[in-house]
């Protein structure tokens, strides 16, 4: 979601059949105004990706994964 702050929220899924799931979580950010990035990382197939997306959020500003 790019709303021009700072994104304090990373919401991460292992596919994109996760969406549904994750679906009341986003209406629930967007209702109180809270900025979120969305990836599509599995830990299975991609475990360097998540390992490194994962140490890199508190530097990006994340404040919740």
């Amino acid at each position: 979601m790019a709303t021009g702050r700072k994104i304090l929220v990373g919401i991460l899924m292992g596919s994109k059949s996760d969406a549904d799931t994750m679906f009341e979580t986003e209406k629930i950010l967007k209702k109180y105004k809270i900025s979120y990035e969305i990836n599509i990382l599995s830990a299975h197939r991609n475990p360097d990706k998540v390992r490194q997306y994962a140490k890199s959020a508190k530097k990006r500003g994340l404040k919740v994964l």
